[in-house]
């Protein structure tokens, strides 16, 4: 298939998501940036504007709320066009102590990480369905993959989108969608950094870096350079994997 496409790129307003809009954009695809905070949304679309990429802000979506969802991509098929690629970026994260995390804590967390990526692919679906093709790329977590402690419900809802994934990855895989999974591993982020405000690892994000094998953390531009490769033509025979980007940390 050739011709402009369409992504979605839920929570693309700052850290990973906005360096995979600028990505996608710089690749020639249009982008909605999908994302709670209107303001942050609507910043990046102007960046992508101002750099000569097609995008536009869809704020105000809480990506765990099955109306505004649907609302959200409406908005992005009449203005753009039916979409073909979903990048399921938004999520929250938590420490807490397992005894300490609280049912609200626990469906909150499953709504936004869990939730929020079966809303939105659900309501992009058709489109890539009716096209025959379609590249879905859901943001996991390395924690995920080893564990992390004080972190169960947010290990346990990005454990699921990894399942997920595969799950799709079957189903629609003859009906030419494609679905992968990034897990980053440690990524320069401003989560990453109030996380180390508040002292919720050992060490610094410095200490860290010394002891992952490529010695440094990630950066955005790590994870949107590897969405660029999944939601290629020429990853049309890579689907339902994991697709780790952690610097050697999880091999």
């Amino acid at each position: 298939m050739s011709g402009r496409r369409t992504a979605v790129v839920t929570g693309g307003g700052s850290g990973m998501g906005r360096a995979i809009v600028h990505r996608l954009a710089a690749d020639g695809l249009a982008v909605a940036i999908v994302d709670l905070d209107a303001g942050s949304a609507e910043a990046v679309a102007e960046e992508v504007r101002r750099d000569g990429g097609e995008a536009i802000a869809v704020g105000g979506v809480d990506v765990s709320d099955r109306e505004r969802v649907d609302a959200a991509v409406r908005t992005v098929r009449d203005a753009l066009g039916p979409v073909l690629v979903l990048v399921n970026n938004a999520g929250i994260t938590g420490f807490r102590e397992f005894m300490s995390i609280t049912d609200e804590k626990w469906r909150r967390m499953m709504a936004v990480n869990l939730d929020g990526p079966f809303y939105c692919t659900r309501a992009v679906l058709p489109d890539m369905i009716e096209a025959g093709w379609g590249r879905i790329v859901n943001i996991s977590s390395s924690s995920a993959q080893g564990g992390q402690q004080y972190m169960a419900h947010y290990v346990a809802a990005k454990a699921g989108v990894i399942g997920f994934t595969k799950a799709l990855a079957l189903e629609f895989g003859p009906k030419g969608i494609t679905v992968n999974t990034i897990p980053p591993g440690f990524i320069d982020t401003p989560m990453l950094r109030e996380s180390e405000r508040r002292g919720m690892f050992a060490g610094t994000v410095a200490d860290i870096a010394q002891a992952t094998p490529v010695r440094r953390p990630g950066r955005p531009e790590d994870i949107a350079a590897a969405c660029s490769f999944l939601v290629s033509d020429e990853a049309g025979y890579v689907t339902g994997q994991i697709m780790g980007v952690n610097g050697g940390r999880n091999t």
